[in-house]
């Protein structure tokens, strides 16, 4: 027994007394120090979960400088954020890991210029532990913001950095998406087609660059009439699949750089009276549950790992935050580009 009156919460003396260890062993295992022997962190963590001991958050915060909590930042509007199945699952890839590491998550949206300061006021205030930060457009200053804070950081993508920024180097995580569109493309010709088309990404965003880049490396001499840029939005598909077949009304096959794009390609080739996979032939890319098996017909798609991606960056991102006061963390630079596939179901 500890003593404590009913409905007090457990101490760390509490803790140390029924542990038998002393104050000071409890505070640096809970403080994450690794100068604890096993059997002794066994007992302790026992403990603990018997008494159910919670932390002081503020008073930990004072030991280990730390927050327990990580800023994601997402460069897009909030109705985009919340329909589009993309940002779910990479959401909730990204916290996974979080939980697993008993941290928070702080969502911050950037929809217009004048949220720069706010949120640059905000990851600099000491906050947060460090930042995850993705759909980043070409003249973004998030990159260079973090860098001169010293905030960890782990980007989603490949930046593409302003001219200025370029002599920086960042940790990201990335698809192979030049790889997975030459797949697609390859696909296509294969099949016969003979006047393949693409809707791209912004071409301000490193992914949608590099999807069109593989597009390219298969069909370097298409005619520019076949190439129209997208937003990776089911409006931007449709609107982008009108205007190919306005420009082009003979093409046999359509590689979208986003599952939504292809959605939206599909509702408007519908629309015409032209038959998938027969007259044209529809690609994907992002293999987005449960939107593919949906289409009609299902849509063939490169598949990457978004949940896995999400978990990757967090777990890059905490390699790099300073475990102690006396830790300085991983500053080494990660470049991970995850494989890509392409799923074939029946519009291609």
């Amino acid at each position: 027994m500890t003593g404590r009156s009913q409905g007090q919460r457990p101490t760390l003396e509490d803790v140390a007394r029924q542990s038998g260890v002393s104050r000071s062993t409890v505070s640096r295992l809970i403080n994450g120090s690794p100068r604890v022997s096993p059997a002794v962190a066994e007992r302790v963590r026992t403990a603990v979960a018997e008494l159910g001991y919670v932390p002081n958050q503020a008073a930990r915060s004072l030991v280990t400088r730390r927050n327990d909590a990580i800023a994601v930042v997402v460069t897009e509007p909030q109705n985009r954020l919340f329909v589009d199945p993309f940002f779910d699952r990479h959401l909730r890839g990204i916290r996974q890991e979080l939980v697993r590491q008993g941290a928070q998550l702080v969502l911050l949206l950037i929809e217009e210029p004048d949220d720069y300061p706010r949120v640059g006021n905000f990851l600099g205030g000491g906050h947060v532990d460090g930042a995850l930060l993705f759909s980043l457009r070409g003249d973004d200053p998030l990159p260079e913001m973090v860098d001169r804070m010293g905030l960890p950081a782990v980007f989603g993508g490949r930046p593409v950095l302003s001219p200025e920024d370029r002599g920086h180097r960042y940790t990201y995580v990335d698809a192979d998406n030049r790889g997975g569109a030459r797949e697609a493309v390859r696909h296509l010709v294969a099949q016969g087609r003979e006047r393949i088309a693409t809707i791209t990404g912004p071409l301000n965003q490193a992914a949608a660059v590099d999807r069109l880049d593989g597009y390219r490396d298969v069909l370097p001499d298409s005619a520019p009439d076949l190439i129209v840029e997208g937003d990776f939005t089911l409006r931007g598909g449709v609107d982008a699949m009108a205007e190919l077949l306005a420009r082009c009304p003979d093409l046999d096959a359509v590689f979208a750089a986003s599952d939504l794009m292809a959605c939206g390609a599909l509702r408007v080739l519908k629309e015409h009276g032209r038959r998938v996979p027969e007259d044209v032939a529809v690609i994907g890319f992002d293999d987005l549950p449960p939107l593919v098996e949906t289409t009609e017909p299902s849509l063939t798609t490169v598949h990457q790992d978004i949940e896995g991606m999400g978990r990757l960056m967090a777990r890059l991102l905490f390699e790099r935050i300073p475990a102690t006061p006396l830790d300085d963390g991983d500053h080494s630079l990660h470049r991970v580009i995850t494989p890509t596939r392409l799923i074939l179901r029946k519009t291609a």
